[in-house]
């Protein structure tokens, strides 16, 4: 085993290794998970006294400061309908509801601004945005779509822009023979064969993100490469059977392994027919995403 997949099968990991269900992924602490006791995103109207102190603690194991936080938090009242569109945001009430600064405040809504989700004009002030307006590939949407109302909608989409990229990545990187890139591809597959046998879900969860992004970057399309967050994003935060990813398992597993080999043999065909296999493993999505038409 190469030095890179031995230093990520060594990686840290939490005591209690099961597989990882809906959710369960470290960086995603606040979405429901067996005996948790989160409390969902708060109405933005109401007394309760601990709104502001409520969304610290759902936001604050990321490791982001205030400002991360609050950008979480309001993020996914907005995405979840707490904050419908047109609803005005005041800064002053903002500050007071999650005991932040001005400063936290307006450095949060700017961000919001450059995902879509709001807008800022003068006289107007700054207001929430309609979905039509929001950018749906950044992570952070594609996240707090993922576990919000929109769910179902979210896994779907995501699925069909899957089908859309991966196959045609893995045809294109069958004729790049980097092989630095081929060798960390065949130690991501090593590390999620381990991690499958060892139960870890999380670092199988991990390997499987690298796989698919060093896939598209080895495609050699600086555009499909672009979207590559996407397909990571798709894998993170998966909630079901909808591709093969979506669980460990050797089906999941043996796909892999056989992208990889046709990677590594140059036979772009294969490649391309191993990824419509991989994501095609619960039939399930045979009914979400249809295979093409053969002409």
């Amino acid at each position: 085993m190469s030095t890179l997949a031995h230093t990520m099968m060594t990686a840290a990991r939490p005591a209690d290794s099961g597989l990882a269900g809906p959710g369960e992924l470290d960086r995603y602490p606040y979405t429901e998970s067996p005996g948790s006791d989160r409390v969902g995103p708060p109405a933005w109207d109401g007394s309760d006294t601990e709104l502001g102190r409520v969304g610290r603690r759902a936001a604050g194991s990321r490791g982001r400061g205030l400002h991360g936080q609050l950008v979480q938090q309001l993020g996914q009242m907005i995405v979840s309908g707490d904050l419908g569109a047109d609803r005005p945001l005041v800064p002053e009430e903002i500050g007071q509801r999650f005991e932040v600064s001005r400063t936290v405040v307006r450095e949060s809504l700017r961000v919001l601004e450059a995902k879509g989700l709001v807008s800022a004009r003068p006289n107007v002030g700054t207001r929430v945005r309609p979905v039509s307006d929001w950018n749906l590939l950044d992570p952070d949407i594609i996240e707090w779509r993922a576990f919000g109302p929109q769910r179902d909608d979210q896994r779907r989409e995501l699925s069909e822009l899957r089908w859309t990229i991966e196959p045609l990545a893995a045809r294109l990187a069958a004729g790049h023979g980097r092989e630095d890139v081929q060798q960390r591809l065949g130690d991501m597959v090593e590390i999620m064969g381990h991690a499958l046998a060892q139960g870890d879900g999380i670092t199988f969860s991990r390997a499987d993100a690298e796989f698919h992004t060093l896939l598209i970057q080895l495609a050699g399309n600086r555009m499909l490469e672009h979207l590559s967050g996407i397909v990571s994003a798709a894998l993170q935060v998966s909630g079901g059977p909808v591709t093969g990813c979506d669980r460990p398992h050797e089906a999941s597993l043996a796909h892999h392994a056989r992208i990889a080999d046709a990677l590594a043999a140059g036979d772009a065909h294969a490649a391309e027919s191993a990824m419509r296999q991989l994501l095609t493993v619960h039939p399930e999505v045979e009914r979400v995403v249809p295979a093409p038409r053969e002409h």
